[in-house]
């Protein structure tokens, strides 16, 4: 059965990549993936407990159902309600013209001064955010600046090596370094200080090979449509209206992890509390604008309609998928195979960071903190390298394929970026930065320890 499973989920992913030639949307794959595994599961989980009468199979029934299922499920909702908010909030500053109150200060037309310029935006507003709302503002973004649509691709796919390379060494920037601090494995005192420099260059090294790629001047948007889906709402506010709706937009995704910080609650309750106060606020406004015809409008309850409902389907699917392997210990099984068979924990983790872009790197890590305790000393002990390090190649490690981040999963939904297309012109310059910042890991706590205080 664990065979088939395997299979299954190969099988899986591989229609998944092949998402455009097999003309079959990616949700749909992911969906019938996740009940394809959870019912092998539920055959197979007797057998894994060893229930052999009819109150043992009953009771390991109601383990599956009632506990394991359920945790899962409130653990990725999590995740879902959280991408619902932060894709409604951007949208709606976009649907307003809000980004516009940004593009227009972008005045630069030369493509390879404008791609340092977006890395390096991308990459520090990462770190303040996290990787997956930066990477939706920042494709929206794209998509007023940006006509030609091979260019934008080749943009966007750098949008998603900065944002999840900026996410990695912040404690709030990437969903596995939050559950390493959560855990008390890293501090943000060491953290940030030990992986900067090794992110930066993760992102320095692709914008730098990307940058040869491209040559001449941008062919801009038909300006100024005041967003990039042509909604009349951009027209009938003031460029004052656009200015408060993106601060209050902006503002209330960086409240996020103050509000996690303070309240200890779920990240998605943050995101909920800033939808609403946008939603009350642009209810108020267009209280005041009773002349304007309500077709051009753009209420929250419109924008809820134009959420891209088959992204977070295919969330859905490929982490209740994922649910089933970690269920099943074929993760927990594997990694304690590269423990005993590589030993080294640096190669272990580069070859965590490689998985990640395969199979989701939230299990992973999970995975790496139920094996490893946490020493008094050595490189397990809290801040030891082995954890800081699992933070960079599990965050930066996602970038390698275009459906290993949650980042990379947004970017490729708004976009459509075909998965083939993002493995032939971006995966191979990802590779080469995360290995040369992994490569800078190294060096740098073996002979510039001291100088970062580490």
């Amino acid at each position: 059965m664990i065979v088939f499973m395997i299979a299954v989920f190969l099988l899986g992913y591989v229609c998944i990549a092949l998402e455009h030639p097999l003309k079959v949307n990616k949700a749909a794959t992911a969906l019938l993936l996740s009940v394809i595994l959870w019912t092998a599961y539920m055959f197979y989980a007797p057998i894994m407990h060893g229930a052999t009468t009819m109150e043992q199979l009953e009771h390991v029934k109601k383990l599956v159902t009632e506990v394991q299922l359920i945790e899962h499920l409130g653990d990725i909702s999590e995740i879902l309600f959280f991408l619902l908010g932060a894709m409604t909030i951007v949208e709606l500053v976009d649907v307003h013209g809000g980004f516009t109150v940004i593009t227009d200060k972008i005045t630069t037309k030369n493509k390879r001064k404008l791609l340092w310029i977006l890395a390096f935006i991308t990459f520090f507003l990462s770190a303040i955010l996290d990787n997956m709302t930066t990477a939706i503002v920042m494709t929206m973004l794209l998509r007023k600046i940006i006509h030609d649509k091979q260019d934008r691709w080749l943009f966007a796919g750098i949008v998603i090596v900065s944002a999840n390379s900026g996410g990695a060494f912040s404690p709030i920037g990437d969903v596995t370094t939050i559950m390493l601090w959560i855990h008390g494995s890293v501090t943000t005192s060491h953290l940030i200080p030990e992986l900067f420099f090794p992110s930066l260059i993760s992102v320095i090294v692709p914008v730098a090979i990307a940058s040869t790629f491209l040559k001449g001047e941008i062919k801009q948007a038909e300006h100024h449509v005041e967003n990039s889906h042509g909604h009349p709402a951009a027209n009938i506010i003031t460029k004052a209206e656009k200015m408060s709706i993106l601060i209050l937009g902006v503002g209330s995704l960086i409240f996020v992890p103050i509000f996690k910080s303070i309240t200890h609650l779920p990240p998605f309750l943050g995101v909920f509390f800033g939808m609403g106060i946008l939603w009350v606020y642009t209810e108020l406004l267009y209280h005041n604008k009773k002349h304007v015809e309500e077709s051009r409008k753009a209420r929250i309850t419109h924008i809820l309609s134009r959420i891209d409902t088959s992204t977070i389907l295919f969330f859905l699917g490929i982490l209740l998928s994922v649910a089933v392997l970690k269920e099943t210990h074929i993760l927990g099984d594997f990694s304690k195979m590269l423990d005993e068979k590589v030993g080294n924990f640096y190669i272990i983790n580069i070859i965590i960071g490689i998985i990640s872009s395969i199979v989701d790197n939230v299990p992973l890590v999970a995975g790496a903190m139920g094996m490893y305790d946490i020493a008094s000393v050595g490189h397990y002990a809290v801040d030891g390298q082995f954890w800081i390090f699992l933070a960079y190649c599990a965050g930066v490690g996602g970038s390698i394929l275009i459906i290993g981040s949650a980042a990379g999963v947004v970017v490729m939904g708004i976009e459509q970026i075909n998965f083939i297309w993002y493995m032939k012109k971006i995966s191979l310059i990802t590779l080469i930065g995360y290995l040369t910042g992994a490569a800078f890991y190294i060096v740098q706590m073996h002979f510039l320890s001291p100088i970062i205080g580490g």
